[in-house]
């Protein structure tokens, strides 16, 4: 059996599922983790980490995860707010002046962590090697008008979020996002989880294998946030199976990471703290901070996706019209192009995260993302 690591037998089916994706050529490769109160009640991986299928998706093999490195960046964002060095709900321009340009003073924090901020990409031209050059990218989302009234409707940020939010970061406390993730975050937790990746790490890193091509794509307007985000600038997934993406300060798209890192890392959300942050090897959430997560800032049909979601503060909410697999409840979440996810339920102190290489085509989420949290909610319940 091409699948290693433990389970719990309370999650057999959900192993299952796994195996027969495995066996059958679904995944290439995956992996899945789920942290109960931190107990790994689920730790799996299997499969091969390159297309051609000859190299063994291993213990310590890392993927980029696309969109769930945000999870990770409006997590460093929620830790400066905790400890008292940002206040979530003041204007950005608060930290970072330039911001306040071309009618964005009253844009806060929060807009940009929920989505609604109304900067959801660059102003064309841009292309996507634009995006290494930090003060370049950085500089003009300060100089660029909001796409619509900021905080009336959330319009996904695609690309950019971690350029947004990680500026905001380096004004806070002098360290770029990625370094603030490893000094900050991974560090204390111990866990395999950084923006971009070195070149220590390049032999480990699972190819990703690019989704079918989209064979209908609805007509647009050029002036539509949807338009401009998809081509402001339009990366396809074979960038980030290149050395200049996974060198890059990336926080809204080139996180990489295992599965059971991100369990570990996004359990201070379900947990409120792990480790021993009084020693410097683990982190804690204040109780009122994981609240905030919880606020609704938003919920109807996101300007950019085109489908409804409800976004608090940093994550998105269940809403289970667009995002079945996910039940109602006191539950936050955000996942990736292609399937990678990471869930948080406090209630229950559980996270459960997917990571894989070969990139479902679905909008959100992928069937294979679907079939896996559906049963591990299913165990979770029994």
């Amino acid at each position: 059996m091409n699948v290693h690591g433990t389970c719990d037998s309370r999650f057999d089916d959900l192993r299952e599922i796994f195996t027969d994706n495995i066996a059958s050529g679904e995944e290439c490769g995956a992996a899945l983790a789920i942290d109960v109160d931190g107990d790994l009640v689920v730790d799996l991986w299997g499969g091969h980490r390159d297309a051609a299928r000859t190299l063994p998706w291993e213990r310590d093999t890392i993927v980029n995860v696309w969109s769930t490195t945000k999870e990770v960046t409006a997590l460093a964002v929620l830790l400066l707010a905790d400890r008292g060095l940002l206040d979530l709900d003041a204007p950005v321009a608060t930290y970072w002046p330039e911001f306040a340009a071309a009618g964005k003073e009253a844009v806060t924090v929060t807009h940009l962590m929920s989505h609604t901020s109304g900067v959801a990409g660059w102003d064309q031209p841009i292309v996507t090697s634009d995006l290494y050059d930090w003060d370049l990218s950085t500089s003009r989302l300060a100089g660029q008008a909001p796409w619509w009234e900021p905080g009336t409707a959330s319009g996904y940020h695609l690309i950019n979020y971690g350029h947004l939010l990680g500026e905001v970061v380096r004004r806070v406390t002098g360290k770029h996002l990625k370094t603030f993730v490893a000094d900050e975050i991974a560090g204390p937790l111990g866990t395999d989880l950084q923006i971009g990746a070195g070149p220590a790490d390049d032999h480990r890193i699972a190819e990703l294998i690019p989704p079918p091509p989209l064979t209908e794509i609805p007509p647009m307007s050029p002036d539509a946030p949807a338009f401009k985000a998809f081509t402001g600038p339009a990366v396809v997934a074979e960038d980030a199976n290149t050395v200049p993406w996974r060198r890059a300060d990336i926080g809204g798209a080139n996180g990489h990471s295992t599965a059971r890192a991100l369990a570990r890392t996004l359990s201070v959300i379900a947990r409120g703290s792990v480790g021993d942050p009084a020693s410097g090897t683990g982190l804690t959430l204040s109780p009122a901070t994981i609240g905030r997560i919880f606020e609704e800032q938003s919920h109807g049909v996101d300007l950019v996706l085109g489908v409804p979601l409800r976004f608090g503060i940093g994550f998105a909410l269940p809403e289970t019209t667009s995002v079945p697999y996910i039940p109602d409840g006191r539950i936050c979440y955000w996942g990736g192009y292609g399937g990678s996810q990471t869930v948080m339920v406090p209630e229950a102190k559980t996270t459960i995260s997917y990571v894989m290489n070969k990139m479902g085509g679905e909008l959100l989420g992928s069937a294979r993302t679907s079939a896996y949290l559906t049963a591990a909610f299913a165990a979770l319940n029994a």
